[in-house]
């Protein structure tokens, strides 16, 4: 895979061939030609910066010692979460929602202890405590936050999920986890193992 990183621009016009999402909407492709205009299209290009990760590829060796159980790195500042397989045959990058402030980020390694298909999903003590109404536990389903599976990882109440509420992919929109779309984490489910190293930056 190229090495080149790819410039925002290039992204939205080659839409997002080669990267398993459909093309870019016309609002998207729009700001992207637009360098200056009236505050409607400058609304639309603030969104795109919001809502778009930064898609490149990159060498594990930055990041791990060796790619023994396969290496998961999570990228909060670009919004993407990488997947290198343990024989390097394997590499995948897909976009991810990330933490909503720095409270709520953590950064550091860690590795996944379970994998489960169909999560259920009970609130964090400090997340009630911002959000009372919220309800004390949501079993598997559509309206469950984890999506369709999750990677539990090593530090309690952080994982690596689906969503089935698309529009938080590519923004800053958890309260500390890491989404994907509900095909991607599927895929990485797949490919992950317990015991995968796992890196948030």
């Amino acid at each position: 895979m190229s090495k080149k990183p790819f410039d925002r621009r290039s992204f939205l016009s080659a839409g997002a061939t080669g990267l398993g999402l459909l093309a870019a909407p016309p609002v998207l492709a729009q700001a992207s030609r637009a360098a200056a205009g009236t505050g409607a299209e400058r609304q639309a290009r603030e969104t795109v910066r919001h809502n778009i990760s930064s898609f490149r590829s990159i060498d594990w060796r930055a990041h791990f010692d060796n790619l023994r159980g396969g290496a998961i790195l999570c990228d909060t500042t670009s919004r993407a979460v990488h997947f290198w397989g343990e024989d390097e045959s394997v590499y995948r990058l897909y976009p991810s929602s990330v933490p909503m402030s720095e409270e709520l980020t953590r950064r550091g390694r860690t590795r996944v202890v379970r994998k489960v298909e169909g999560p259920d999903w009970r609130p964090t003590p400090s997340m009630l405590e911002r959000n009372p109404d919220w309800p004390s536990y949501v079993p598997p389903g559509p309206d469950n936050p984890l999506g369709t599976h999750a990677l539990y990882l090593s530090w309690q109440y952080y994982r690596i999920h689906g969503t089935h509420d698309t529009r938080k992919i590519g923004r800053r929109s958890s309260n500390g986890c890491i989404g994907l779309y509900n095909e991607d984490i599927a895929e990485l489910f797949g490919l992950a193992r317990v015991g995968t190293q796992v890196l948030l930056i």
